[in-house]
């Protein structure tokens, strides 16, 4: 016989039946997906900023079209005066008087008419450094593009008599590949005495390194220079010495002559201004060459 449980101790009878009743247990956490792998690129590269901009930048071509055209602009003019020369003081000593000679133009070819950042894309693609066994590999292939602006120029400079020369740091052995790439790409080229690369031989005068003054010189024996192009200083005059004071001693005299007589043209990807940052020091592990440039950032 069942016996009547009032309705007060029925509810704490229930609610004490659910006090012990044990919690459910958490579902499982997802277990994490696994890492993607690490890319396996090469290491990251100080140069990498400057070829991007070199080969992507609307501002690096503006920068060559405005250089070209405003030389073009000045071109004539400087053909029509008689006392105008481009040639520093120490290149012409030995030929002054400009009388009776043609006029021409002197070009530097790397990085100032032919683009060669694809060796350099090449080089962070690999992770490795310059070596002149692959630059000899590039520099065959005679595919290097004209920069903006050089061959519109080069080629005015020729339909009105002005000689256009070319001096390059290229290896003798370079010679041949250097005036194919030249050609194909459309630049006048008068002919093998339009282009003197280096070991070029110059009566009476020693080439010190890679210095273009001996070039310069001969030059000047046939020739009034209206205008020099180039992104090195050395394209323009001998730096006795290359480091900050020997490169600012060397184009003192001439800083008048920029955007006149001599246009310089950017180069962010190598060169002496480099080398003057570790001492030209290039056997130096990459490490602290690295660091001494890091060293000669000014921060304020």
């Amino acid at each position: 016989m069942l016996k009547f449980v009032p309705a007060a101790v029925a509810l704490a009878l229930s609610l004490a039946g659910c006090a012990h009743t044990p919690p459910a247990a958490p579902a499982p956490a997802p277990a994490p997906e696994a890492a993607a792998p690490a890319s396996a690129g090469p290491a990251a590269d100080d140069n990498l900023n400057a070829v991007a901009w070199t080969q992507n930048a609307s501002e690096h071509d503006f920068i060559y079209l405005q250089t070209y055209r405003n030389a073009q602009e000045k071109l004539l003019k400087a053909k029509s005066d008689p006392t105008w020369d481009a040639l520093p003081k120490d290149d012409r000593a030995a030929h002054a008087s400009l009388k009776g000679l043609k006029p021409a133009i002197v070009l530097d070819i790397d990085e100032t008419v032919l683009d060669n950042s694809p060796y350099q894309a090449r080089l962070i693609r690999s992770g490795g450094e310059f070596n002149e066994a692959d630059w000899a590999a590039w520099c065959k292939e005679a595919i290097a593009r004209p920069l903006p602006g050089a061959l519109a120029f080069t080629k005015f400079a020729a339909a009105h008599g002005i000689a256009v020369i070319y001096i390059s740091n290229r290896a003798k052995d370079l010679d041949d590949a250097t005036l194919a790439n030249l050609r194909a790409a459309g630049f006048p080229v008068a002919g093998k005495d339009s282009f003197l690369g280096l070991g070029t031989f110059v009566e009476g005068c020693e080439q010190v390194g890679s210095e273009k003054g001996c070039r310069r010189q001969r030059v000047a024996k046939d020739y009034r220079v209206l205008m020099q192009f180039g992104d090195q200083i050395g394209d323009f005059a001998n730096v006795l010495g290359n480091t900050a004071e020997g490169r600012e001693k060397a184009m003192a005299p001439y800083t008048g002559w920029i955007g006149e007589r001599w246009f310089v043209l950017p180069n962010p990807t190598y060169g002496a201004w480099e080398s003057a940052l570790f001492d030209n020091d290039h056997d130096l592990p990459r490490a602290e060459r690295r660091q001494k440039k890091i060293d000669s950032l000014r921060a304020k």
